[in-house]
């Protein structure tokens, strides 16, 4: 079977993004890129909410891949390029012309079955980056397998709570450490009950 597995960076005032969606304030950069690549080549679909899908498409699609270009951030978009994308929206249109248009869009009504047909698959991960609203609500439902909080030595004070009041899951510490070169903690929790 497949696991559904969450990455997210979260400030230490449980928010992972600020005011407005801004995340520039979060310390993303070489050491983050580096944890996410690790997670990437373990999956298979990359899962993402309605406001989180729009900015990797933006992104990905257009990184540099020459041979210039920084290995990490090549890596990452082709492996981006290559998974099945499963988006969780009702109003959500991928554009014909988008270099992801094979993009699956669910309608939330339906993401927590399709999310468990593709669990019970064997092969590759599913993975989650960020998509507050879309992986609470899967980890309320007990369908996240392993979750990565990333706490970055920054406090936001406003914006994008990480978890939603009342969250709720069996967190078992799995492994920590400070991801190289940064001054980000690493959390790794299993969430399946036990």
């Amino acid at each position: 079977m497949a696991k559904l597995v969450v990455s997210i960076l979260s400030a230490l005032d449980n928010y992972c993004a600020g005011p407005g969606g801004r995340l520039d304030m979060l310390p993303m950069g070489p050491a983050f890129d580096a944890h996410n690549l690790e997670l990437m080549r373990s999956a298979g679909t990359l899962l993402f909410g309605a406001t989180t899908f729009p900015m990797f498409e933006g992104y990905w699609p257009n990184v540099d891949r020459g041979p210039a270009s920084d290995p990490v951030q090549r890596e990452i978009a082709e492996r981006a390029d290559a998974a099945h994308k499963l988006v969780a929206s009702d109003t959500l249109v991928v554009a014909k012309t988008s270099p992801w248009a094979g993009a699956e869009v669910v309608k939330r009504t339906r993401v927590h079955a399709r999310i468990t047909e593709l669990k019970a698959q064997a092969g590759a991960d599913l993975l989650i980056f960020g998509s507050s609203v879309l992986f609470n609500d899967l980890l309320a439902h007990g369908l996240v397998d392993e979750f990565h909080l990333l706490v970055g030595n920054v406090v936001l004070g406003g914006g994008v709570r990480t978890f939603q009041p009342g969250s709720s899951a069996p967190f078992r510490l799995l492994g920590q450490r400070r991801l190289a070169g940064s001054d980000i903690a690493a959390l790794h929790y299993d969430c399946r009950a036990h």
